[in-house]
């Protein structure tokens, strides 16, 4: 095996245009849901495609006797009604799902009332994929040819990346194929008919610009945030028989997937971003495999039953995507084995719980619990968003009270750092939601005044492009072509009749083996000359590279001087 370290890197340079002092608002869209019943009372009309308006209420009317008025709200982009999960994806998600091939990080978050239709937009139902099944479908599209093999990246517990060459990414392949099954009483999942329809997208979509001289691998995590504690939900909690669980039962508990997990902590890395120490994550190869992962971690999600809402979320969850890239070494053979070269994006998917009113709700007990913190949660969220507003506008220096709340914590990286913020605000136009929806708009007001600085372009390794192709033959095989040209199998002497005349046949076996060798020495003959070709024109390719990588390092130190 080649050592995957390039003989020649040149220094890095960073690709023109870059910026690392603009600033972009964060982006808030609007959708809008359609009534459970067409005789219920309307509450919201869309204007047009970027305004729509708050109609109060008769009863409300009634109550505050005359004392309201109608208001406008603006958004990036309202969508009505009749808006497909295609077209929300294609304005909303598609670049974020761009900017994350091309090494930017994102997050995209879901805020409205119970029942709104939040998780319906994120995940989607059967026959109608939403946002999450679609941005995988997006970033397999993209990268499926430049991935690298299972376990050549490898993450660790500082919120980073590892790489392996592939002799060890092999051994440790073979090592956990080895691995016998943990037999679990969880471990026996059947197939839930759901999950074809949720991923069958239909429509094609991919980045463009990919950068073909690297090699891409993709891990998923998921984690939720219930009465403001962070759960592992891709943990396997595995089931002792010697200490069951008791949780307070006469009996002790069987089920594995009913052991209490444990919650987790946050951290800083030396990035000072945050991440979710100890989290499970998962390396992925396609949409299928991803999604059913995400799959298995929502059936551990909390949900219950409400006066609102039959399926309310009792927490807020978090799927994100984690894009690793790294480029080829100078002969386009294996991935090159230097750490600082690794570019790490990621993209997190956020589906916040409903804020909702407990006189509503008719929550008691460990419901009402629940809505408090969950209501807490959001508040901080909008107290947050309002302290960066008046910092930014008024140029106070207040302090941002993140560590609050765990969500606000978590995400402090994407308001105080870089990347592209997006929330869809989810609203139900029913009546009854009047009042929480006027909290929601005051919300997305406060929001999108809120400004994120702009992702710079990623460092580029400075070797050579087109490495990944550079040994391979000019005008090679595609498709069903074959892969041996005909004239090259007119210079072989013709085999001659292999048909035996009779039992005592003496002639025909012999000819046909004098045949063979002739057509493997010519064979051997043009394999060496091929490969003394190969050679020299890799040795031209190298002076090539080694001439021009000086001519940049002379220009640059030009440059240099006269800065």
């Amino acid at each position: 095996m080649k050592s995957a370290k390039a003989k020649t890197v040149r220094k890095p340079v960073i690709k023109k245009g870059s910026q690392t002092n603009l600033k972009d608002p964060v982006g808030v869209y609007c959708r809008v849901r359609p009534l459970s019943f067409p005789d219920q009372e309307c509450c919201v009309e869309v204007i047009n495609s970027t305004t729509l308006q708050l109609h109060t209420p008769e009863g409300y009317r009634l109550n505050r006797n005359g004392d309201y008025k109608e208001t406008q709200y603006s958004f990036k982009r309202v969508f009505g009604t009749h808006t497909t999960q295609k077209e929300l994806f294609d304005v909303v998600a598609n670049p974020l799902v761009d900017d994350l091939i091309h090494g930017k990080n994102g997050l995209l978050f879901t805020y409205g009332v119970t029942g709104s239709g939040k998780t319906y937009t994120m995940t989607g139902s059967p026959g109608s994929g939403g946002l999450l099944p679609r941005c995988l479908n997006m970033i397999f599209n993209s990268i499926g040819s430049f991935q690298a093999k299972r376990y050549v990246f490898k993450s660790n517990d500082r919120n980073s990346m590892e790489i392996q060459c592939e002799v060890d990414a092999l051994l440790e392949r073979q090592k956990r194929e080895a691995l016998p099954i943990p037999k679990t009483p969880s471990s026996k999942r059947q197939a839930d008919p759901e999950f074809a329809d949720m991923i069958n997208v239909q429509e094609f979509c991919k980045a463009e610009e990919v950068d073909e001289d690297s090699v891409y691998g993709v891990f998923v995590s998921y984690i939720e945030i219930y009465n403001n504690y962070i759960y592992d939900l891709l943990e396997e909690v595995q089931f002792d028989p010697i200490k069951p669980k008791w949780n307070g039962c006469s009996t002790p508990m069987r089920n594995a997937e009913s052991v209490l997990p444990q919650s987790k902590t946050l951290r800083e890395d030396k990035n000072h971003n945050m991440y979710v120490a100890g989290c499970t994550e998962v390396e992925v190869k396609s949409t299928e495999e991803a999604f059913e992962v995400f799959w298995r971690g929502q059936k551990k999600r909390r949900i219950a039953n409400t006066h609102l809402n039959r399926e309310s979320s009792r927490s807020h969850s978090v799927f994100s995507i984690k894009l690793v890239q790294a480029p080829l070494d100078a002969d386009g053979d294996n991935v090159l084995q230097e750490k600082e070269q690794i570019t790490i994006s990621q993209l997190s998917l956020v589906d916040l719980a409903g804020s909702e009113r407990t006189n509503r709700t008719k929550a008691e007990g460990n419901r009402l619990r629940e809505a408090g913190n969950i209501n807490q949660s959001l508040m901080t969220l909008r107290t947050c968003m309002e302290v960066l507003r008046e910092n930014q506008t008024y140029g106070t220096n207040k302090m941002v009270p993140y560590r609050d709340s765990k969500l606000t914590h978590l995400f402090k990286n994407y308001f105080d750092g870089e990347g592209k913020v997006r929330m869809i605000v989810c609203v139900n136009p029913k009546a009854e939601d009047y009042e929480e929806s006027l909290q929601v708009m005051r919300f997305a007001e406060v929001t999108q005044e809120v400004e994120v600085a702009r992702p710079v372009d990623k460092v580029i390794c400075g070797l050579t492009p087109g490495r990944r192709y550079r040994n391979l033959p000019r005008g090679g095989p595609v498709g069903d072509e074959p892969l041996v040209p005909e004239v090259i199998l007119q210079s072989f002497p013709p085999l001659p009749p292999c048909k035996l005349l009779d039992i005592n046949d003496e002639e025909t076996l012999p000819k046909l083996a004098d045949t063979l060798e002739k057509r493997h020495h010519l064979r051997q003959l043009m394999t060496e000359d091929l490969n003394k070709k190969c050679l020299a024109f890799k040795a031209l390719l190298k002076e090539f590279d080694n001439s021009l990588s000086n001519k940049e390092n002379y220009v640059q130190e030009k440059l240099n001087e006269r800065e």
